[in-house]
């Protein structure tokens, strides 16, 4: 008996050893798991983002081309809204899927911000046949503005930092002189 009371430090310190090794082998998986459950999420999130915003954007494209047909924008393959109606309808299905998912997923502010962009997207006034240049420049303004805003929400919410505004300034080129 006095050599296992002799010993009973030793086992005790072993014991607690094990015990604390374990614990902190467990906290470490659950911090571990965390983290890792809160990458899957972000990159789902991020997913659902790039997706509605993809939706949004082939309405917004075949909103230019038909605003081409009707003399208000410059877009370089002009389309008839009677043959843009098709590819209209087809990218409004196309983004109530991406919507409901920006709703189950996204945060409030990039729900609110994509609902400010999606409410500027043209498609009103090209399928009322509009033809003022002007009014459609400010739509055009209007909708860059949310397109941005979107972003800069979305960026925010990934705890990205700020990106580029998106609007390309072109080189001004100097008309090339005819050759003789």
């Amino acid at each position: 008996m006095d050599a296992f009371l002799q010993q009973l430090p030793a086992l005790l310190g072993v014991v607690i050893g094990a015990l604390g090794s374990y614990l902190a082998l467990v906290r470490s998986d659950q911090a571990r798991f965390r983290r890792e459950e809160a990458a899957r999420w972000e990159e789902r999130r991020l997913a659902v983002y790039s997706d509605y915003a993809r939706s949004v954007k082939k309405t917004v494209t075949v909103t230019y081309r038909v605003a081409a047909a009707l003399g208000c924008g410059t877009h370089p393959d002009p389309l008839p809204l009677d043959e843009a109606k098709p590819l209209l309808a087809e990218a409004n299905d196309g983004r109530d899927p991406s919507g409901e998912a920006l709703l189950m997923l996204g945060s409030v502010e990039v729900v609110d911000q994509a609902r400010a962009w999606v409410v500027t997207v043209m498609e009103r006034y090209v399928r009322e046949g509009q033809r003022d240049p002007e009014s459609w420049q400010a739509l055009l303004a209007r909708q860059r503005a949310g397109r941005e805003g979107y972003y800069t929400a979305v960026r925010e919410d990934l705890g990205l930092p700020p990106g580029h505004s998106a609007r390309w300034r072109l080189p001004v080129t100097e008309p090339v002189p005819p050759q003789r």
